[in-house]
């Protein structure tokens, strides 16, 4: 099982480093605003496909009250979706996709490092540990490796 679950997070590495190109090919179609409008025709048919899904699956509706009890913060979701893939359509073709997803995850690594360690966000907590440290720092040292 663990090892599908591996699998699974390698596959979203590549379907996010495609996902990158088809952002940085629609903005650059789209002219000036690229960036935005790419961002909004991705939210858009991804909504799509997503209420496409929920059709077929017939998952049941939240009520209200499962709604109401959604903490407050949960709901920034979407917008920081949004910041990233009008950050991954501006940035991601400048800097390349190397560069741009190295330090993506380093981004990942550094906060995820916190929220473990705190147990925010609803995580299980688990302590950050020297060899935590040290795989963050050969991570670091990746970055600066593939951006030189």
């Amino acid at each position: 099982m663990q090892a599908i679950l591996y699998a699974f997070a390698v596959a979203t590495g590549i379907v996010l480093t495609l996902q990158l190109g088809a952002y940085a090919a629609a903005g650059k179609s789209l002219g000036a605003r690229g960036a935005e409008l790419a961002t909004f025709f991705s939210f858009a048919t991804g909504t799509l496909a997503l209420a496409a899904y929920l059709l077929v699956t017939r998952i049941e509706w939240p009520t209200r009250q499962a709604l109401g009890a959604v903490p407050w913060w949960a709901w920034s979701g979407g917008l920081l979706g949004v910041f990233y893939v009008v950050t991954a359509t501006v940035v991601g073709p400048r800097l390349g996709v190397a560069v741009f997803f190295a330090l993506v995850v380093l981004g990942q690594l550094f906060s995820s490092l916190l929220v473990d360690h705190f147990g925010w966000l609803g995580f299980v907590q688990h302590s950050i540990s020297w060899s935590r440290i040290a795989g963050a720092s050969l991570l670091l040292a990746g970055v600066v490796l593939i951006s030189r």
